[in-house]
């Protein structure tokens, strides 16, 4: 051989060495950062609302509630998130998303604090709203933030939201451990299940606003101010995405009823408090291996198909402990359902980044939180007067209902002509 052309030979091998090395470092870079960032939903979603399923059965019978009280609960904490989303959608303007997702988390960890700190029930409604609205900074500003951390990685990009999603499992797994311990056998016992969920929102704070700080920093495009340059999306573009919004709200519906009730029925059915509190943890451990189950579906189907697959799941997941009071039953429905429900988020925010520029992800997602959160005001309240009238087990077959319907509106959402990634 020319030992000029082993020379060149040689110089392309490092070069391509090289190259993989980087994209290694970036990849590895992208999914510390997605998993560190996911603590976030983790306390917007499992930390700050999902917990409150397990808490639902003491304060209910310590606070002498109906179902649709408990529900309204939910309800509350559902409209405070939908203020928050539309309080976003402004305040992304002039505000960039990392502020927004540290104040989020500073203030949701100070108002689990203040929710053990009374047993008024409208003092309760109160912080629940107000704990809806922190909850939504966080987690819309971190689905901003993991869309654009998924630009490091593009072939793992819906591995990377994913997992920032699948972080919910996590808050869901720690209230699963923390609550039955924290909830004691005295007078409003359960105040202090609040105050140690407070503390665990303070711990996973600190290293989840440490994450969006290191976005800023290796991603220069997520450090500008969200809103800066965005195109304002006019009502003809949302009409063009109609039917995954349509969609997501049918699963905001259903989804809530099941996380909001399912305790209360497996409670009711004669479970034991250790069959419940492995079913929780169990849903909460299937949620954080969602992401890498559903990231190639994400990276693939670029309409609303991810969607209708993943709401299809949930509807089967929510009527089988419906049909059947069986622990086994129920440990198979938390595990499809814990598989299924955050992912079908993350699919909303993949919809955005493969149909939308990047400037205009932003206004993409926020539009799907403020959908979702309509849903989830609708749901508590809707299948707690179900439950009160005709019994658990029907509100949750009407849960399964509507996630139907939002699997078949989903299904006919097609791609948008004009995407980018």
């Amino acid at each position: 051989m020319n030992p000029r052309d082993d020379a060149s030979a040689q110089l392309s091998d490092g070069s391509a060495a090289v190259g993989a090395s980087v994209h290694e470092t970036g990849r590895r870079q992208a999914l510390l950062l997605a998993i560190a960032l996911s603590l976030g939903s983790a306390i917007a979603l499992g930390l700050a609302r999902f917990s409150y399923a397990l808490l639902l059965p003491p304060m209910r019978l310590d606070l002498a509630w109906n179902f649709a009280q408990a529900g309204a609960m939910n309800t509350a904490n559902a409209f405070g998130y939908l203020l928050g989303a539309l309080a976003f959608s402004r305040l992304s303007t002039r505000v960039a998303s990392r502020t927004l997702f540290v104040a989020g988390c500073a203030s949701t960890a100070v108002l689990m604090a203040a929710s053990g700190a009374t047993t008024d029930t409208d003092a309760l409604l109160v912080l629940r709203v107000a704990t809806g609205i922190g909850s939504a900074l966080i987690f819309v500003s971190g689905g901003v933030l993991a869309a654009r951390l998924a630009s490091l990685s593009p072939r793992e990009a819906g591995l990377v939201i994913g997992l920032y999603y699948g972080g919910t499992g996590w808050g869901i797994v720690i209230s699963s451990i923390l609550v039955p311990f924290a909830v004691l056998p005295v007078a409003h016992g359960w105040r202090f299940a609040w105050f140690a969920l407070a503390a665990a929102c303070a711990a996973c704070s600190g290293i989840a606003v440490w994450a969006a700080r290191r976005i800023e920093s290796v991603h220069p495009l997520a450090a500008t101010r969200s809103g800066a340059g965005t195109v304002r999306s006019g009502p003809v573009q949302r009409r063009r995405f109609a039917l995954a919004l349509a969609g997501y709200g049918c699963f905001g519906i259903g989804y809530i009823g099941y996380m909001t009730f399912i305790v209360a029925l497996l409670r009711n059915a004669g479970m034991s408090a250790a069959v419940v509190t492995g079913f929780y943890i169990l849903l909460g451990v299937a949620t954080v291996v969602s992401a890498r189950m559903w990231s190639g579906l994400l990276d693939r189907m670029r309409g609303g198909q991810a969607l209708a697959i993943l709401n299809a799941l949930l509807a089967a997941a929510t009527l089988i402990p419906a049909m059947l009071a069986h622990p086994l039953a129920a440990f198979v429905s938390g595990t499809l359902f814990g598989a299924t429900f955050l992912s079908a988020v993350a699919s909303t925010t993949a919809f955005v980044r493969h149909n939308l520029p990047p400037n205009e992800w932003p206004r993409g997602i926020n539009a799907f939180t403020i959908v979702f959160a309509f849903g989830q005001i609708v749901g508590p309240v809707v299948i707690g007067k179900v439950s009160d009238s005709a019994g658990l087990t029907r509100g949750l077959v009407y849960s399964a209902l509507v996630l139907a319907v939002g699997a078949v509106l989903a299904g006919w959402q097609k791609p948008l002509k004009v995407g980018a990634e």
